[in-house]
């Protein structure tokens, strides 16, 4: 906090019980008294202190904190399924349900643990939705509040109250006229290169794009807002995004060299997402331009595209940690921040893990595009040039018509049929709020499904860190190409070393895989491993 340190910005909340704000710890105000001084792992904790959001370094436009995917305990998949919406949709009775614990007991560990419990949790995040509206979007206050999950206006009111100080409106207007802080000579990255998500960044480009409903929709009852979503650098945005789009589905998914789009089921609707690089490379952003059906999915979405792209991930830490191997050092040098790409439905994910075992990317892709295609919801209006005109499809529909359009062996498509009947009646569940070892031991129970695809559904699903899938022949090759153990056995000994971040080290070597060997043992490797 005293060096201003911009790479802990979401990390941890800076109290300062003298003026009674809190901050990010790389806020350019004087640095306090360390009597005075609390330091708490969510807002949500601030506020149960009586602290507001420092109206200078607004500490929650910042990535969010990586802990959640780093722990798989109690308060870790508590926070994952806050994050989505569960408390607006289900309320805490329905949280605890799904973590299998009584609420009483799930209250006392979050507030032992992260000094707030459920419903504080729950409203910080509201808040922090709120904000990020009011700020980037001209939506009236009164859809940034049903947008936000807030119950009622007055509620919205009163929380935007007490943790900004201000009203919505004030919020709105105060932080678009405010100007950047003043950068600080002992920091390592200035506060203001963090503030992706200000009014003042997305104000001055909303003369020339929509940011907010607009006065004729496209389509009946779409709503499009774009926003800015602060990634943690370094950030390998074109690697996350060229790994979705070279996967991409006819119909369900477009890819550009700098973008991709999808459409997606959400909670109570659908919205379609095109996803572009913006920011710089000190201060990543991704520019979200989503068109939603109802604003009530808006949190969850964000929420899930943060995921998608692993938006939160501690890039400097990682980087650090699998660079001190020789073998992994010039990959690293190569492609700095780079992400495990994350899920934006778990099914989905899970059905194209399994359509796409023991087969190329192309083949994978033409399967899933042709069930896609056979059996995936239409979008309402949407033509059949639309490059976004369907839904992937749900497991109810693959159960009921799947075999009629799968190919391959016999015993696969029995697994699919069997993992999509399970899901359709509610025998298999998949959610963020799982453990690792509660996901992997349920899904390697199904018939045809062995250590690989759970691991592999794990990683993506979960966001869990230190997965290394010693079994998969294009990692073991990327790895011998590397100068590292292609043996399986010999690969996750050398791997033990790089915990708790072998999920990473792995996509260091599925990208060293895809790439030439001559290149890999040239001077030119940093330049062609980055542009693979």
């Amino acid at each position: 906090m005293s060096s201003r340190d911009a790479r802990f910005d979401g990390q941890f909340i800076t109290g300062v019980h003298s003026t009674g704000i809190y901050c990010r710890p790389s806020c350019p105000a004087a640095t306090p008294k360390p009597a005075n001084v609390s330091f708490y792992l969510t807002a949500a904790a601030a506020h149960e202190a009586g602290l507001r959001a420092c109206k200078r370094c607004l500490p929650d436009a910042v990535p969010g904190s990586p802990e959640w995917n780093i722990r798989d305990d109690l308060a870790a998949r508590a926070m994952r399924l806050i994050g989505d919406g569960t408390v607006e949709r289900e309320g805490v009775p329905g949280l605890a349900r799904r973590l299998g614990y009584t609420p009483r007991h799930l209250t006392r560990v979050l507030v032992s643990e992260l000094g707030a419990g459920p419903l504080a949790l729950a409203r910080a995040h509201r808040a922090q939705t709120a904000r990020m509206l009011l700020v980037n979007t001209e939506l009236p206050v009164a859809d940034v509040a049903f947008a936000a999950g807030f119950g009622s206006v007055r509620q919205f009111n009163d929380t935007i109250a007490a943790v900004y100080e201000r009203t919505p409106s004030e919020l709105r207007h105060t932080v678009r006229r405010a100007p950047s802080p003043s950068p600080s000579p002992t920091s390592p990255a200035p506060a203001s290169d963090s503030l992706h998500e200000c009014g003042h960044i997305a104000g001055s480009a909303s003369r020339g794009r929509h940011f907010a409903r607009t006065g004729e929709p496209e389509e009946p009852g779409l709503t499009s807002i774009s926003l800015r979503l602060p990634a943690r650098a370094p950030f390998d945005g074109r690697g996350v995004l060229g790994f979705l789009g070279t996967r991409a589905l006819a119909g369900v998914e477009t890819r550009a060299p700098d973008s991709y789009a999808r459409t997606i089921r959400l909670p109570n609707g659908f919205a379609t997402v095109d996803l572009h690089l913006s920011g710089t490379d000190a201060a990543p952003t991704i520019t979200c331009d989503a068109r939603l059906s109802t604003l009530a999915d808006l949190a969850p979405l964000v929420s899930r595209v943060r995921r998608l792209l692993d938006l939160d991930a501690d890039a400097q830490a990682i980087d650090s940690a699998l660079a001190s191997d020789a073998g992994l050092a010039a990959s690293v040098t190569a492609t700095p921040g780079i992400r495990v790409p994350g899920s934006i439905d778990p099914e989905e994910t899970l059905f194209r893990a399994l359509i796409g075992q023991q087969v190329s990317v192309a083949a994978a892709r033409t399967a899933l595009t042709r069930l896609a295609a056979a059996f995936g919801d239409e979008l309402p209006g949407a033509a059949e040039s639309d490059p976004l005109r369907r839904l992937f499809p749900t497991a109810e529909r693959i159960a009921a018509h799947g075999r009629d359009v799968l190919r391959g062996p016999m015993a696969r498509i029995n697994a699919i049929i069997g993992v999509a009947e399970a899901l359709a009646s509610g025998e298999l569940v998949l959610d963020v709020g799982e453990t690792r070892h509660e996901l992997e031991s349920r899904l390697t129970a199904m018939p045809g499904i062995g250590p690989w695809t759970a691991g592999y559904v794990a990683m993506r699903v979960l966001g869990s860190p230190d997965i290394l899938l010693t079994s998969d022949l294009a990692l073991r090759q990327g790895a011998g190409r590397l100068g590292l153990p292609a043996e399986a056995r010999a690969l996750a000994a050398r791997g033990a070393g790089w915990a708790p971040w072998r999920s990473y080290a792995g996509m260091h070597l599925w990208r060293a895989a895809g790439t030439p060997v001559a290149f890999l043992q040239s001077d030119a490797a940093p330049v062609v491993v980055a542009a693979q």
